[in-house]
């Protein structure tokens, strides 16, 4: 890896994992934000959160956590709004990035 390219791939290939562990821990947060609401167990919680996780698997944008997470609650009994998850989206997106990349 001695050439301009090499490197400039090599530092794509970083910014894009830590893109992806950024997000995946935000829909984590979000699903463990989501399951208080729902009061859930701690065991129901964690497992609450992975699916959450999974489903953003389904689209390449946020609209299928955002889905998953509004039907959910709803389902549950708890009102909530869409705006009300999409800021809580972008408060545990700052959580995440500050955890694993440390204050900026």
């Amino acid at each position: 890896m001695n050439s301009f390219a090499d490197r400039e791939h090599a530092q794509g290939a970083q910014e894009a994992e830590m893109a992806f562990r950024i997000h995946a821990r935000r829909n984590r947060l979000l699903g463990q934000w989501a399951a208080v609401r729902m009061g859930l167990s701690p065991e129901e919680a964690d497992t609450y959160a992975r699916s959450v996780v999974h489903a953003d698997f389904e689209e390449a944008d946020d609209e299928d956590v955002v889905r998953k997470l509004l039907g959910d609650l709803l389902r549950a009994g708890v009102e909530a709004e869409d705006t009300e998850v999409r800021n809580a989206m972008h408060e545990k997106e700052a959580e995440a990035r500050r955890s694993l990349m440390g204050p900026a």
